[in-house]
């Protein structure tokens, strides 16, 4: 079941042994005003995410966090997150992996609303920033990366 507010509805899709308690209403709390539509956050394996990488992006490798945007509203989109990387990333962080879902699951939406921290001089790390300190999030992504 997901959560929602008006204009924005996030369902979270994890298997039994990934219980993942409070992503999505963190999620529609965190996400930017504008955001608006249908997203579904799936927690997927490892191996899922090599697939998904290799068939949209070219590297067949797992990645953290990947969206895939909607050209059907109401849907905003789709973000698939890499379990077991997300546990590894955490590890390294030093945080727990429901942190690492939420920092993962914010920065997915922000590509599902179109931003790109690779060509959008820093329009995106600066948002990112401004909602996790919002929502209580010490590190960003984008952040994380530089």
């Amino acid at each position: 079941m997901g959560t929602r507010r008006p204009g924005l509805v996030v369902d979270v899709v994890s298997p039994r042994s990934f219980p993942v308690r409070g992503l999505a209403a963190w999620l529609v709390r965190a996400a930017p005003a504008r955001a608006s539509g249908e997203v579904t956050v799936a927690l997927v394996s490892d191996r899922q995410m090599a697939r998904l990488n290799e068939t949209f992006r070219g590297y067949a490798q797992p990645t953290d966090v990947l969206s895939f945007a909607s050209e059907a509203p109401p849907v905003l989109g789709d973000i698939a997150i890499a379990r077991g990387v997300a546990r590894r990333q955490a590890a390294r962080a030093g945080h727990s992996v429901s942190t690492e879902l939420r920092v993962l699951a914010l920065h997915g939406l922000l590509h599902l609303l179109g931003y790109d921290h690779q060509q959008d001089d820093g329009e995106m790390g600066r948002l990112e920033r401004r909602l996790r300190k919002r929502a209580g999030l010490v590190e960003g992504l984008i952040e994380r990366a530089q």
